[in-house]
């Protein structure tokens, strides 16, 4: 990464702070597997299969913990940007507005402007990941049995991110020169989803022809 791309994501831009994975435990090697994959340059549709002889729970929560660290940090670089004034809704252009709801505080969908959204969204992902419940990092603790829901509708949720932040702010993207790290994002992303089936293909319509030209 040039010295430009990490003076836009450093840590101090970052919206939330970065979940770890415990070194010594399989979700750790698993994690810097898919991490040398990446690094390696290897073709991003392959480094998203799961690799032979491993649980495809510890793989998806490895890939949905770092899908929201990176993610938050590309949102971490506009937020500024993204105000009430600017984006008074949480929507991806015209055709595509998100309510939000969370069965605490907000039990009916309901519009937001989109930082307010951001936040919301952010905060409820962090106390997913950081439940001991749902994502167990002791040895011998299993998955619980709605695991996989549970990792969907943060992967849908995230994805929403990538909506806003390609319709409403690539522009300023664009000025950072981060384009190209946000596209590979985007697109290791995109495959992951996809290859294990996490979002409805409805839900990827907002971006359809992008990714068509990025990915096909």
């Amino acid at each position: 990464m040039s010295i430009a791309l990490k003076q836009v994501f450093n840590k101090d831009k970052t919206f939330r702070p970065k979940r770890k994975f415990e070194p010594g435990t399989q979700r750790f090697k698993l994690h810097k597997r898919a991490q040398a994959s990446l690094n390696s340059g290897v073709d991003l549709k392959a480094a998203v299969q799961l690799p032979s002889g491993e649980d495809q729970n510890d793989w998806v929560a490895v890939h949905v913990v770092d899908f929201f660290n990176r993610i938050n940090l590309i949102y971490g670089t506009i937020c500024e940007f993204c105000t009430e004034r600017t984006c008074p809704v949480m929507s991806g252009g015209p055709k595509y507005e998100y309510w939000w709801q969370d069965d605490l505080k907000y039990k009916k969908p309901t519009a937001l402007p989109a930082p307010q959204y951001m936040n919301l969204l952010m905060d409820w992902i962090e106390v997913q990941i950081n439940n001991e419940d749902i994502f167990p990092t002791s040895v011998g603790v299993p998955f619980p049995k709605n695991f996989l829901q549970i990792c969907k509708k943060i992967l849908c949720r995230l994805f929403r991110v990538f909506v806003h932040v390609y319709i409403h702010h690539f522009d300023r993207i664009i000025l950072m020169g981060a384009e190209a790290h946000v596209n590979t994002c985007y697109k290791h992303f995109y495959y992951f989803v996809t290859e294990l089936n996490l979002i409805d293909r409805k839900e990827l319509e907002p971006l359809k022809e992008m990714t068509t030209r990025m990915c096909h």
